[in-house]
């Protein structure tokens, strides 16, 4: 009996007996190096060093109790980034500790917190985190280890979870409260007079997962912490920051810009590190002149499935919720066939249940499951015990990421496995080619905008239903004149109201009788989730957020959870529930989403210096349009395409900002290509463009969209339809965030540069017409009279570049 990777890897390997096969690590590394067709696509195999700990004694000054409670834990000295955070802390300094995943960053706000607790009975301290599973999860640490010192002030999760007689006793005698910003936002600020003992004591605030908060999200948490300062100085107290982050490009830089002062940065870490065996595996090419290669999907499942056979603990990281529960079925279907329980093999993701996903963390730690597929939601520090192997399925986007995920991994200090398997994507084969640079490349910086004229003013309005404004008054670290600005436009449409005072300085009091907070939504998604009711059991088994129902919950998707399929039969987005029934077919179904880009205001314009009639780049706010228009369904295990079928849901609108290149109709008629194949080269042409510019930012490629539209004339460029007859074809590339946080700023400065790397990534590409790592695969363009163009995109591309005076790198 052999396995079925003989068609597509075009060997044969017997399967083993379970008795047989050996286990470990070691021992699936050694049989791939033995085997030549995976060693032949290995395209980096390194081992990282082990590095051993630095410790400190624990400083002086900690009380007994809590030094006693350590020693139970077997901890008798602390890593030395915890020691030096601790004596920071102390001494009353905001810092920012920026050390790898599992070298025990929670210790080092753990620590402070709790000398507090024993010194002042009455000391308070809050914790924020990006999710409720976050918050649980350290509840349970927290209270475990103050119980061990003897403190019983307690610790409390406050979210929407909790019951109400929980909240009670969290604001009235809880020590330390753990919560996530959006509660903050809308369940404690606007009624700080009830959490009055809170903030009148409040020593510390706890930001973990610092390089979480980005974009927009950062942007919304940097004017909430400016609302947190606010209300705690009108109570009396003035908080230290203790903020922990995974590793990012700009941790003190971030840190500044969310707590508006400097932080101490501690970025040396103590903990040690076990060695571990970096892995890329890149899939054959199966045609050779698509530049198309074997899926990665299926590849990642293989080389997992080794893993499991050899009883490795492993974490898998797939691209989506979708590819996710494709992963778990064929991994599942594999179990089955060498009688190892399917069980061991779980998913986890977004839109499980809660109680679904506490289950599938108690299991991972204590070793009842053997893998888990993921999305990102198990990037975050959720405590999930010890894993020997982390895989991740596609180049998640960023350097920061796929660290953070690769981290997950090798938590006893012994050896582990860290593999990424590259997708035929442009960054992924961009990786694939350059693999060296995965180790020891520059990190990418977190970037956010809490000035944001938008975001700001939402905040304001907030910030003064919490407490009036009095005139000459900062935000922070918003001069006043900004905010006497802003409070006097906020008045002129009737949501304040100035009222003179004795002492001369007006106050400025909220006069709405909305309740703004209510209306602020910190993570720029204004609906609520959607409830999937399986319809034969008449039982709620998820729930998703409203923009992803829309490609995942469609009438006649199948929604896979937990390797099952259900085929949906009715989504009522005015209910916020799907209705869904369990079915057995052979195939997925995948969203087909169509794209469309309108500037609202231009507010740069310059041409190229090497062409400056032929090609144009503008910037400015634009208005993003995506409509789901239709799905395919994908059959399983061979992955063809068996039928289409169309969708009808309202479009999904967000403002952003947007970068532009404009291409004058005129260049594009002197090609000798017909237009239709010059259209479709400039589509190539921003793929190419979204990879150097994705590279070139250092930041996450899901943070940039692209697509291709028109310019009309010498105005302000609108899209249309880009395959059809029309004028002047414009490529934009936008925050894919709304609002934006400034990417489209910068592409326009890097204009330049940007082109010319574009164009060398195409030139030096190895491939014949053009492949996903540069242009995208070659199609064939039908023209006028059904003939297909000669010309590749690739070379199309390259023609046109050279027309409009795009040099080459010197």
């Amino acid at each position: 009996m052999t396995d079925d990777r003989a068609g597509e890897w075009g060997f044969e390997r017997p399967r083993p007996t379970p008795w047989a096969g050996a286990h470990g690590v070691d021992a699936v590394l050694r049989d791939w190096r033995n085997t030549p067709k995976v060693k032949g696509n290995l395209v980096l195999d390194l081992a990282l060093s082990a590095t051993p700990a630095v410790l400190d004694p624990i400083p002086e000054g900690v009380s007994a109790a809590l030094v006693g409670a350590l020693a139970r834990r077997g901890i008798e000295r602390l890593f030395s980034h915890q020691a030096r955070a601790y004596r920071a802390a102390v001494a009353g300094r905001d810092l920012v500790i920026a050390t790898p995943t599992a070298s025990g960053k929670s210790l080092c706000y753990h620590l402070p917190v709790l000398q507090a607790l024993a010194e002042d009975p009455n000391a308070r301290a809050l914790y924020l985190f990006p999710t409720k599973a976050l918050s649980r999860d350290q509840e349970v640490s927290l209270r475990a280890l103050l119980a061990d010192a003897g403190l019983d002030q307690g610790a409390i999760t406050y979210d929407g979870d909790t019951p109400g007689d929980a909240r009670r006793a969290a604001r009235e005698k809880c020590a330390v409260l753990l919560t996530n910003p959006d509660m903050l936002h809308t369940g404690i600020l606007p009624h700080h007079t009830a959490w009055a003992r809170l903030f009148a004591n409040l020593r510390y605030v706890v930001i973990d997962e610092l390089h979480t908060y980005r974009g927009v999200l950062g942007s919304h948490l940097a004017n909430l912490l400016r609302r947190l300062s606010r209300v705690a100085a009108f109570h009396g107290s003035a908080p230290v920051f203790l903020m922990a982050s995974a590793t990012v490009g700009n941790p003190r830089e971030h840190a500044a810009r969310l707590i508006g002062r400097e932080a101490l940065l501690i970025c040396e870490s103590g903990a040690p590190q076990g060695e571990r065996q970096v892995l890329v595996y890149n899939p054959p090419i199966v045609n050779r002149e698509l530049g198309i290669r074997a899926s990665y999907v299926k590849s990642a499942v293989r080389l997992v499935t080794d893993l499991i056979r050899a009883k490795v603990p492993t974490l898998v990281f797939a691209q989506s919720r979708s590819t996710v529960e494709v992963m778990l079925k064929y991994l599942r279907d594999a179990a089955a066939t060498d009688s190892i329980d399917p069980a061991l093999i779980q998913g986890y993701r977004g839109g499980y249940l809660p109680g679904t996903r506490r289950d599938i963390e108690n299991g991972l730690r204590a070793g009842a499951i053997r893998c888990v597929v993921a999305t990102n939601a198990l990037e975050l520090g959720i405590d999930i015990g010890m894993l020997d192997a982390v895989v991740c399925a596609g180049y998640p986007g960023s350097m920061a990421a796929l660290w953070q995920r690769f981290g997950r991994g090798g938590r006893r200090g012994e050896r582990s496995l860290a593999l990424l398997v590259a997708s035929s994507a442009p960054l992924d084969q961009y990786f694939a080619t350059l693999p060296a640079t995965l180790v020891g490349a520059a990190i990418e910086q977190a970037r956010i905008d809490p000035d944001n004229v938008e975001i700001l003013v939402q905040h304001l309005k907030c910030a003064a239903f919490e407490l009036p404004f009095a005139e000459g008054d900062g935000f922070r670290d918003l001069s006043p004149d900004d905010v006497s600005a802003a409070l006097q436009y906020l008045t002129e449409h009737e949501l304040l109201h100035r009222a003179a005072t004795t002492t001369g300085k007006a106050l400025y009091h909220w006069s709405s009788e909305s309740y703004p907070a209510n209306h602020v939504s910190l993570r720029s998604v204004g609906w609520d989730n959607i409830v999937i009711i399986d319809v034969e059991r008449d039982l709620a088994i998820a729930e998703l957020d409203w923009k992803s129902s829309h490609t995942m919950l469609h009438e006649q998707a199948i929604y896979q959870q937990d390797g099952e399929q259900y085929q949906v039969e009715k989504l009522d987005l005015d209910n916020h529930k799907a209705y869904v029934r369990k079915v057995e077919p052979d195939y997925y179904t995948t969203a087909m989403t169509y794209t469309k880009v309108a500037v609202i205001k231009e507010d740069n314009r310059a041409p190229l210096p090497w062409c400056a009639e032929a090609l144009r780049a503008g910037a400015g706010d634009v208005s993003v349009v995506e409509k789901v228009v239709g799905y395919k369904k994908i059959k399983f295990h061979s992955h063809e395409n068996v039928g289409y079928g169309d969708v009808r849901l309202p479009e999904i609108q967000m403002h952003t900002t947007a970068f532009w290149l404009t291409v004058a109709e005129s260049a594009v008629a002197a090609q000798a290509a017909p237009r239709p194949a010059v259209i479709d080269a400039i589509r190539g042409i921003g793929h190419a463009l979204h990879t150097v510019a994705t590279v070139g930012l250092m930041t996450d490629g899901r943070d940039l969209g692209w697509t291709l539209g028109e310019g009309e004339g010498d105005g302000v460029p609108a899209h249309k339809d880009a395959g059809g007859a029309g004028f002047n074809p414009t490529l934009f590339l936008y925050d894919h965030v709304p609002g934006g946080v400034g990417l489209a700023e910068r592409l326009f400065v890097e204009k330049d540069v940007l082109l010319v790397r574009a164009r060398t990534i195409i030139e030096s590409c190895a491939c014949d017409g053009g492949c996903p790592a540069c242009v995208g695969p070659t199609v064939g363009v039908v023209v006028d009279g059904g003939e297909t163009t000669s010309g590749s995109r690739k070379e199309i591309a390259l023609a046109l570049l050279g027309a409009l005076g795009v040099p080459r790198t010197a």
